[in-house]
């Protein structure tokens, strides 16, 4: 399975952001947020759910526990 930095960079990529954009539309400096991508760190609770959020996806899909991108509403 997919770690969640590989996949946050694979949403990025699909929907053609920058690390510097989704630095800023999370409210991350640069660093923070290319931290994420390299695998050196996470975000807290409410940093996962906006991301998800942000990208229509489910935490569950973002953290690798499932392939599944549905988010069950």
């Amino acid at each position: 399975m997919s770690t969640f930095s590989d996949r946050l960079k694979l949403l990025r990529n699909e929907n053609r952001y920058t690390q510097g954009a989704m630095a800023d539309i999370l409210g991350l400096k640069l660093r923070g947020y290319q931290s994420y991508e390299y695998g050196k760190g996470y975000p807290t609770v409410p940093g996962l759910i906006q991301t998800a959020k942000f990208f229509d996806v489910s935490t569950d899909y973002l953290l690798g526990l499932t392939d599944k991108r549905e988010v069950n509403r």
